[in-house]
């Protein structure tokens, strides 16, 4: 049986979960859910997730949400499959770890609020691209590429 991906195309965190399945080589059926129309919040999806938002994987009976969660998932699942994502030392893990938690915690909040404000804000009918808004996030994202290129270095 394929999993399922329930989510929106434009979702960044629907696409990390979908990048995974892709890179395991893993079919899968992609589920579209229809934000606009407030799929998300209603029964069935939140069966599926109860925050009511995207992505989630349904595997037969499991049932997941939460992007991060779903590629450790895949990783794991599929680890005889694809692109090889798990078999590192526990001291490389370690520093996987960390950096995994900077692109949830420095990267996504930043990129995702730019991406809102200066494509899918106006794309949406939800107003004019707030250009301050921009600018101060634009500053921020910086500072987090300045970490990531002197690590990448």
């Amino acid at each position: 049986m394929a999993p399922k991906l329930y989510g929106m195309v434009f979702s960044t965190a629907t696409m990390r979960a979908a990048a995974a399945l892709n890179e395991k080589e893993v079919e899968f059926e992609f589920v579209p859910v229809d934000l606009n129309k407030g799929e998300h919040k209603k029964h069935p999806y939140l069966a599926m997730n109860p925050f009511g938002q995207v992505p989630a994987l349904e595997v037969g009976d499991l049932k997941l949400f939460e992007s991060r969660a779903i590629t450790q998932y895949v990783a794991h699942e599929y680890a005889n499959k694809g692109t090889q994502l798990l078999g590192l030392t526990s001291e490389k893990m370690a520093v996987v770890g960390v950096w995994l938690e900077v692109e949830a915690h420095q990267f996504d909040p930043v990129s995702s609020k730019l991406a809102f404000e200066s494509v899918f804000k106006p794309m949406l009918g939800l107003g004019a691209t707030d250009t301050a808004v921009v600018k101060e996030t634009e500053a921020k994202l910086g500072q987090v590429l300045d970490v990531y290129e002197a690590r990448l270095g």
